[in-house]
């Protein structure tokens, strides 16, 4: 056992980690912090692991999609650098605490009943599967902006209804109205999280309580009847959306698809996240065809010209639309801007 807190102050370095490729699978345990939310009491004691990688590591920018809006309950970033991040496991709920350590170390320490799961599972969280190494784009664009980011990696969370429930929220609206959902949905029928997560971070709910919120409930979160029914449908076979993690790209968009009202956008949305799928472009979004086209060719596109323009690009499609994300290259704001809609006041 091992004495002290685990977030000394000061001691986080810059935001990209070089290294050697080593996961350190010792686990001890520390006392949180005096006075910190659920410590503690919570009776769950911390266990840490380390992960050495073998390339730079970006932690915030590979886990900045996770991330839906500043007030994201599941997600935040505190002053001293530390990103944390809660979930519920398939061992439980667990709370999750990363920071950069020294010269090619992330420290992961993790608290509740899913702290093991997920403590194994923080290589890939930040893109150990995720291969980057035989593409090499010719655009400047994209080759220089690969360049600038070598840490950044399309993160794989093992969770699929974790990442369904925002990605159905969104759609059809904007992201203003989808992360006010979001926040409302997760602080009302979320649950505290184990450990000293920082104050206002809720777990988000399960499959059954997701089945259980009354209709008048989502109209109040600002969620409209078709979302609701996605919602219902994808919660009542959540177990066996499940399974996807351990299947091949295509089979498990495949079964995503089967739920009704997941199309492609909401599949896409979900491999990218969960399954850390580098090839899954997000079709029918409303900004993506515009952003692409202008970053890669100069002019606005739809959904067609889009993917003709990817093609190239096989299997690393989705990479290149965060390629450009990173790079903040965008079109002029001169179109119609999708209505901010409150389905409260319906």
């Amino acid at each position: 056992m091992t004495a002290g807190p685990v977030w000394p102050a000061g001691a986080v370095p810059g935001p990209v980690a070089r290294g050697r490729g080593q996961v350190v699978g010792r686990v001890t345990a520390a006392p949180a912090a005096p006075g910190a939310p659920g410590a503690p009491g919570d009776g769950w004691a911390p266990r840490e692991s380390v992960w050495r990688a073998r390339r730079p590591v970006d932690v915030r920018r590979t886990l900045g999609p996770l991330v839906r809006g500043h007030g994201d309950p599941a997600h935040r970033v505190t002053p001293d650098g530390v990103f944390w991040r809660v979930a519920l496991t398939p061992e439980g709920p667990a709370t999750l605490a990363l920071r950069l350590s020294g010269v090619g170390e992330v420290r992961a320490t993790a608290w509740g009943p899913g702290a093991d799961w997920t403590l194994a599972g923080v290589p890939e969280l930040l893109g150990s599967r995720d291969d980057p190494s035989g593409y090499a784009p010719e655009h400047p664009l994209l080759r220089d902006t690969l360049r600038l980011h070598p840490g950044v990696r399309v993160p794989r969370t093992r969770l699929v209804f974790d990442q369904l429930l925002p990605s159905v929220l969104e759609q059809k609206v904007t992201g203003q109205e989808a992360r006010r959902s979001w926040r409302e949905l997760v602080r009302r029928y979320g649950s505290v999280p184990p450990g000293p997560a920082p104050r206002g971070m809720r777990v988000p709910p399960p499959a059954p309580v997701v089945l259980a919120v009354p209709t008048w409930e989502w109209h109040r979160a600002g969620v409209d009847h078709q979302r609701q029914r996605t919602l219902r449908a994808a919660a009542t076979v959540a177990a066996r959306l499940e399974e996807c993690v351990d299947m091949a790209f295509g089979a498990a968009a495949a079964r995503l698809r089967v739920v009704p009202g997941i199309g492609p956008w909401t599949a896409a949305e979900v491999a990218q996240r969960a399954l850390g799928d580098a090839d899954a472009v997000s079709v029918g979004d409303y900004h993506i065809p515009a952003m692409v086209g202008w970053a890669l060719v100069g002019e606005p596109l739809d959904d067609d010209g889009m993917l003709a323009v990817l093609e190239e690009h096989r299997p690393h499609r989705h990479r290149v639309v965060r390629l450009i994300e990173l790079s903040g290259v965008s079109p002029p704001r001169r179109g119609p801007r999708m209505t901010v809609r409150d389905y409260r006041s319906f």
